[in-house]
C-alpha cells in the first residue's frame, strides 16, 4: 500500500473547524473502476466546503477520515498536465452527482483518483496554480453568469459579498465579459479590491445606479431583499450560496409583478469547465488569487480562508 501525505477531516468541530483538520500520512485513494487513475497534484485550491466538511456539514463519522480538497491540477499518468473536474455520479447521493472530498478522497494530498473522463487538459498560458482555482468556485460563478444567469441577454450585474471566491469570480468574470458590475463589501478594503478589478464597489444594501438584469447572490438572508430591490424587470437571482442564512423572507409580490426570476444552481458541467479555461486562457483573465501557500503549511491555508481577510482564492502549491 503507497502511503502520502494528505490534509483531511479526522473528526468534526462545528465550533472550531481548524481544530478537526489533522496533516498526515494516508493510503493512495483506490480505483473504485477501470476507468479511473491516478493523478500526481501539482496545486490545489480551498474552498469554503472544506471548512464546512470540517464541521461535519454533508459528512457523517462512517466517512472519516475524509481527505479533503475539491479542486486539483496535476500530471496524468501518462505525463500530460491536466484540470480535474471534481462532479462525480454518485448513485448513492440525492443529487445522483458528488465533489470530491464529498463520497470520494479528495484533492488536498499528493495524488488523487479519478474518472479518466474527468481529466481536462491545461490550456497554455495558464499556469497551475491559476487554473487549480476554476474547477469549483470558478466554474460555479460562470454557470451562474453565463448558462443560468443567461448575462448574453443582459448589460448589467449585481455582485452580491465580493470577497470570498464565487463573489469575486462573478465580478472579474462579469467585467471580463464586458457588463457593468456592480459589487457588494462590508469591508472598504475589500471594495477598493473590487473597484481595481473594473466593478462599482458599493456598501450592502447601498441603492445602485440601475436596476441589473442578473444577480450573484451566494449571501443569502443578509442580503436576498436587496437583490430583489435591484433587480429589473424579467431579471435573473441566482443563488449557489447562503453564507448568512438560507431562510431568507422574501417579497412575491416583487418576484411576480417584476417577472423575476429566482434560479439556484451549483458547480458546472464539464464543456462548461472547458468554456471557462478557453475564455481564461483566449482574453487573458486570471483568477484572483489571495495568497499561494506550499503544501507543508497547508493548516496555515485553512487558517487564512478561515479567516475574514481572505480576497479571492487561496492555493495550495504542492510542488513546495
Amino acid at each position: 500500500m503507497r502511503i502520502m501525505r494528505a490534509a483531511y477531516a479526522s473528526r468534526f468541530d462545528a465550533d472550531n473547524p481548524l481544530a478537526a483538520l489533522t496533516v498526515g500520512d494516508r493510503p493512495e485513494p483506490a480505483h473504485p473502476e477501470d476507468d479511473w487513475v491516478t493523478v500526481q497534484v501539482r496545486a490545489s485550491s480551498l474552498n469554503h466546503h472544506d471548512l464546512w466538511s470540517l464541521k461535519g456539514v454533508g459528512l457523517a463519522d462512517a466517512q472519516l477520515p475524509m481527505i479533503l480538497g475539491c479542486d486539483a491540477v496535476g500530471t496524468d499518468p501518462d505525463g500530460n498536465e491536466v484540470v480535474v473536474y471534481s462532479v462525480l455520479p454518485t448513485p448513492g447521493d440525492p443529487r445522483g452527482v458528488s465533489i470530491l472530498s464529498e463520497h470520494y478522497q479528495g484533492t488536498l494530498a499528493e495524488r488523487v483518483a479519478v474518472p479518466r473522463a474527468n481529466l481536462l487538459p491545461l490550456p497554455s498560458g495558464l499556469s497551475a496554480t491559476d487554473a487549480a482555482c476554476l474547477p469549483t468556485a470558478w466554474l460555479t460563478a460562470w454557470r451562474m453568469l453565463t448558462t443560468r444567469g443567461r448575462v448574453a441577454d443582459g448589460e448589467s450585474v449585481l455582485v452580491q459579498g465580493a470577497g470570498g471566491g464565487v463573489a469575486t469570480a462573478a465580478v472579474a468574470l462579469g467585467v471580463a465579459l464586458g457588463k457593468r458590475v456592480y459589487a457588494t463589501s462590508r469591508d472598504a478594503g475589500k471594495r477598493e479590491r473590487i473597484a481595481a478589478l473594473g466593478a462599482t464597489a458599493l456598501e450592502p444594501g447601498a441603492r445602485l445606479p440601475e436596476r441589473v438584469d442578473v444577480v450573484v447572490e451566494t449571501v443569502g438572508a443578509a442580503t436576498f431583499d436587496h437583490s430583489l430591490k435591484s433587480a429589473a424587470p424579467m431579471a435573473r437571482i441566482v443563488v449557489a450560496g447562503a453564507t448568512s442564512g438560507h431562510l431568507p423572507a422574501v417579497n412575491l409580490r416583487r418576484v411576480f409583478a417584476m417577472q423575476l426570476e429566482i434560479l439556484g444552481t451549483s458547480m458546472g458541467t464539464p464543456d462548461e469547465l472547458t468554456e471557462l479555461l478557453a475564455f481564461c486562457a483566449e482574453h487573458e483573465v486570471r483568477p484572483v488569487v489571495d495568497s499561494v501557500v506550499p503544501f507543508s503549511r497547508v493548516a496555515d491555508a485553512f487558517a487564512r480562508l478561515h479567516s475574514d481577510e481572505v480576497f479571492g482564492k487561496v492555493v495550495v502549491d504542492h510542488t513546495s
